[in-house]
């Protein structure tokens, strides 16, 4: 028969939360059920993800277990956890949807949607009054989380003042802790599920620069000006982040000549519409004879298109070059940032 010490020695290799897991699936559920109202819903999480990774158990350790916790239990058989007994075992400590949630994190359904996403298919102008409502602290965590298409157009919305201290605080970012993290998104499911369902540092400059790069031109610039006179050193290394249409003439040769067999031709010459002609020859430099004097002819003799036309297609001309850079395609900086004209 095993001693007291031998068997206290059985459960020293497994973790607080692995042992309350494995004590839990083992009580009745109206045991198990009044326990876990005590907990926290962080502890809970923790709790649940043990539980579903939990590895069979041999009556000896369960014993050394509950001796452990000074609890007065006979056990008479091995213990094999599965998500289907986790879920039995919250059930009605928790509301179902939150009990979808925490399944869905700990066991990671690719069907299970973060509450970023859902946040991100909100209409643009709800998320914007709602985050004009937030401290701008709450308004840079989710638009740094959240699609950067979205996050560019719920920040085109913000008030000038509001949109300069939410951008303030996204250069400062820097990771949240778990728990905090944890804390916001529930916060925020709860919040959006009841008002909105129908309607790092370094790393955070990069998400930002992410979102200005998909705002208007005339935006982009209020932005930096006002950042200039607040935080120059910010400003500047938020602007050696972008990258606009303009940034097309510091790419070299070969990268312009593989970013324009990306872009329809159509879509080129409406985004050359104005302009300037050192820059347009630079453009027109990086394509074949053929396509470069049928864009020049379409430029001479077309007719004009409306403004917002020309900033679509020079935006999404700019989004075809930073996709090709993420993939490794073509390089979207130079290595002293100088341009390149040939």
């Amino acid at each position: 028969m095993a001693t007291v010490a031998s068997r206290a020695s059985a459960a020293q290799g497994m973790r607080g939360s692995d042992r309350v897991a494995a004590i839990l699936l083992t009580m009745g559920k109206s045991l198990s059920t009044r326990l876990m109202k005590h907990f926290e819903p962080a502890e809970i999480r923790q709790i649940t993800r043990s539980a579903t990774d939990l590895k069979p158990v041999a009556a000896q350790q369960l014993g050394s277990l509950i001796e452990d916790f000074a609890t007065q239990f006979a056990i008479g058989a091995s213990l094999v956890s599965s998500p289907a007994e986790v879920q039995r075992m919250l059930d009605g400590v928790l509301p179902q949807e939150q009990i979808d949630e925490i399944m869905g994190d700990v066991e990671g359904r690719p069907d299970h949607h973060s509450i970023w996403e859902r946040i991100s298919a909100v209409n643009e102008n709800s998320l914007a009054q709602y985050l004009t409502r937030e401290h701008p602290q709450t308004a840079a965590v989710v638009l740094a989380n959240i699609k950067s298409a979205t996050a560019a157009k719920v920040l085109a919305r913000l008030p000038a003042e509001r949109r300069d201290m939410v951008i303030r605080r996204m250069i400062a970012a820097r990771p949240m802790v778990e728990d905090a993290t944890r804390l916001l998104e529930r916060t925020l499911h709860q919040e959006f599920s009841a008002s909105l369902s129908g309607s790092s540092g370094s790393a955070g400059q990069e998400r930002l620069a992410e979102i200005i790069n998909k705002l208007e031109p005339e935006q982009i610039d209020s932005i930096l000006g006002n950042l200039a006179a607040t935080q120059p050193k910010a400003g500047e290394a938020l602007k050696n982040q972008l990258f606009t249409f303009e940034d097309i003439g510091k790419l070299s040769q070969r990268a312009r000549s593989t970013l324009f067999e990306k872009v329809p031709t159509d879509n080129l010459v409406t985004a050359l519409k104005g302009s300037a002609t050192e820059f347009r020859e630079l453009i027109l430099s990086a394509l074949s004879s053929r396509v470069r004097k049928m864009i020049e002819q379409e430029l001479n003799n077309g007719q004009p298109v409306p403004a917002r036309n020309v900033a679509e297609m020079r935006r999404a001309i700019t989004d075809t070059a930073l996709e090709l850079a993420a993939r490794g395609e073509i390089e979207i900086r130079t290595e002293d940032d100088e341009e390149l004209v040939s």
